[in-house]
């Protein structure tokens, strides 16, 4: 069987199974007479998604991975810190005039140019991320009216919390995403300490219990503006093995595997792998 009818017959299973109605408008009579529509691939792809964060977080009940301790000396991050610096400081003189010229296209809709996002850092410390705005500045009015009008675009964001076209995004936001420039931004949290240039990717507080004990590894070491996950696979990979990939990282860290990840980083963008 072709690999998309294997994900449309493994999400007309699991759709039942998620609890999630095929659609909102069909009775019980309906959905018992009606053969179930085929979802399309994207949207299979969201909902194995969001079953795996489910998966992950209910397989643990809390507790504390005793068997992890950081092996990296102290020159070790020493050096890291240092190559951050030095890298930060070199791209930020060296890339100023894209950056100015990127904040003044962003900002042509009289919005501002960067947009500030809590994650969380090393020991459990927020900070403020920084990236070049890519939404439109009334981008939760834009939302709230599309979704009253669109009923199947509603149920989309119910069950996945993301469009497969969301119209918030402006069109030099979808420029700056596909080709992660909008990412730039974070050398300034390179800068600051609050990231490291290599490392697992920053996570929101409300994704923390999706890595369940493996969080203790997360938060051992700085998130990355780029990592493993970037090079890896980036979106076509589930939770589970962006966690697998970021654990197995910081495990095994060096400086000559930072070094091999920036250089993975390069061609990856380039060929916007992973990115949708």
């Amino acid at each position: 069987m072709p690999p998309t009818q294997n994900r449309l017959k493994m999400g007309s299973l699991l759709l039942p199974l998620a609890g999630i109605p095929v659609h909102p408008s069909f009775s019980n009579a309906q959905r018992a007479a009606v053969k179930p529509a085929q979802p399309d691939s994207k949207a299979l792809d969201h909902l194995a998604l969001h079953l795996s964060h489910l998966a992950q977080a209910s397989r643990y009940k809390g507790g504390e991975n005793d068997n992890f301790k950081i092996t990296h000396s102290g020159w070790q991050r020493l050096l890291k810190r240092v190559f951050d610096v030095a890298l930060a400081v070199l791209l930020l003189i060296a890339l100023a005039p894209v950056l100015i010229l990127l904040a003044l296209l962003v900002k042509r809709d009289g919005g501002p140019a960067f947009f500030r996002q809590q994650r969380v850092g090393r020991n459990r410390k927020l900070f403020t991320c920084y990236k070049f705005r890519s939404m439109h500045t009334d981008a939760e009015k834009i939302l709230d009216a599309y979704l009253a009008g669109n009923q199947q675009a509603a149920w989309e964001w119910k069950y996945f919390q993301k469009l497969k076209t969301d119209i918030r995004i402006t069109t030099f936001g979808q420029f700056i995403r596909r080709t992660s420039l909008d990412e730039l931004p974070q050398l300034i949290n390179v800068l600051k300490g609050d990231m490291s240039f290599v490392g697992p990717r920053p996570c929101t507080p409300d994704q923390t219990s999706f890595y369940a004990d493996d969080f203790r590894i997360y938060e051992a070491v700085r998130p990355g503006i780029t990592g493993p996950w970037q090079v890896g696979g980036r979106n076509r990979l589930t939770f589970q093995q962006r966690v697998a990939l970021e654990t197995d990282y910081v495990r095994n860290w060096s400086l000559a595997l930072d070094i091999s990840i920036l250089l993975k980083t390069i061609p990856t963008v380039l060929r916007k792998d992973g990115v949708f």
